[in-house]
């Protein structure tokens, strides 16, 4: 005999309810992840400068907080570092906030953040920038970031087309300098960062003429092929006052992470948005699956008085609960896909899909179809055939 399928015939019994429901479970699904999505788009935004140096161990203050709230610290300590036989070479980096005027709009200014570091040693891994001193070696010239906001002006078309881009920057202390962008580089944007220049040490003490030369945000320690970061790591922490930091890059990374997650509201605010996500999913399919158990009732019962167990009336409600997160998750998916575009559009911020978080949330929503089916099975209880009948 031809099996029924009686979970999924209950369920497109009523098509513009089902629909109606499978809609409000997408919603929720889209919700959890444009949630993830932007919190991941935020920790990896504000790693990309991390990314691209050429180091192994790096020094900063211990006051630091993160990329935006950097303090100084005396370069001494890292000339200090180069006294250990695995260090190929040291690197200071100038980090400073300035004002930047749109060379198109002469009356818009934009804070922008400034990039300094010694144009001997190449520490970035940008093809761009494979030669630095070929291209910062003179006086009031910078590299600028493409991706950085479009308010900063039409830069990229303008190198492009041959022109040389002049502007000013104001450091909103000593007064504007002029300054010539002579190539452009790609790094990006973060939640704390709308553009990016890069130039060489002296340049940046140029254009920050009240900062002292010999305190630094930065310090670069690349080590020669084969040596340990962390065994160097342990004994130039050793060797070291206490009025700095020795971190791996991977501790860095780390330690800019923690702070977003941890020390700010953004991260939390993201965590509960996937909690709201989930109980507005939860209730929903909660609603569909109620209803359909009780408008069915007199067929429970029947069900009931023929023998079956509740464990076949559980098996059948999961079927259900599975079906709902099946149907629910490809529109969901498909709709965060272009979404996720949109973002990207708008913001200039790394957002997009991965595998991990797909599966992440195909989970979640199996879960969530799951529990509510788990709480809905529990109005079974009413299709008792002696009252029904």
């Amino acid at each position: 005999m031809q099996r029924v399928p009686l979970a999924w015939a209950q369920m497109r019994t009523e098509r513009n309810r089902l629909l109606a429901g499978l809609a409000g479970i997408s919603f929720a699904i889209v919700l959890i992840f444009m949630q993830l999505g932007i919190q991941a788009a935020l920790f990896d935004s504000s790693v990309q400068l991390h990314k691209i140096l050429q180091a192994d161990v790096v020094l900063i203050s211990p006051r630091s907080t993160s990329l935006i709230a950097m303090r100084k610290f005396s370069q001494r300590r890292l000339v200090q570092a180069m006294s250990f036989d695995e260090v190929d070479f040291v690197c200071p980096l100038y980090l400073g906030f300035a004002q930047w005027q749109n060379p198109t709009r002469p009356r818009y200014w934009r804070n922008i953040h400034i990039i300094g570091f010694d144009i001997r040693h190449p520490i970035f891994k940008l093809p761009s920038l494979s030669d630095p001193a070929s291209q910062l070696s003179y006086p009031d010239v910078v590299l600028f970031d493409t991706a950085s906001r479009p308010e900063y002006g039409p830069i990229k078309d303008l190198l492009l087309a041959g022109k040389t881009v002049t502007t000013e920057i104001d450091n909103l202390s000593t007064g504007s300098r002029s300054v010539t962008v002579v190539n452009r580089f790609r790094m990006g944007t973060s939640f704390g960062i709308d553009g990016n220049l890069i130039t060489s040490h002296l340049n940046f003490l140029r254009l920050f003429p009240q900062r002292q030369p010999g305190l630094i945000e930065v310090g670069l320690i690349r080590l020669k092929p084969g040596a340990d970061p962390t065994d160097f790591q342990r004994r130039l922490r050793a060797g070291l006052p206490g009025d700095v930091d020795v971190l791996t890059m991977q501790e860095w990374i780390a330690f800019e992470k923690h702070y977003w997650t941890t020390s700010t509201a953004i991260g939390f605010i993201f965590a509960l948005g996937v909690a709201m996500g989930l109980m507005v999913g939860i209730v929903i399919v909660y609603q569909i699956l109620y209803t359909n158990i009780t408008q069915h009732l007199p067929e429970f019962a029947t069900l009931i008085a023929m023998g079956y167990t509740n464990k076949y009336f559980l098996g059948l409600i999961l079927r259900q609960s599975l079906f709902l997160a099946l149907m629910a998750y490809i529109p969901g998916y498909l709709v965060t896909e272009g979404l996720y575009f949109a973002t990207r559009k708008s913001t200039l911020l790394p957002v997009g899909m991965t595998l991990p978080r797909a599966l992440f949330v195909f989970v979640l929503t199996l879960f969530m179809c799951s529990f509510s089916g788990l709480i809905a099975t529990r109005k079974l209880r009413d299709a008792d055939p002696v009252d029904i009948f």
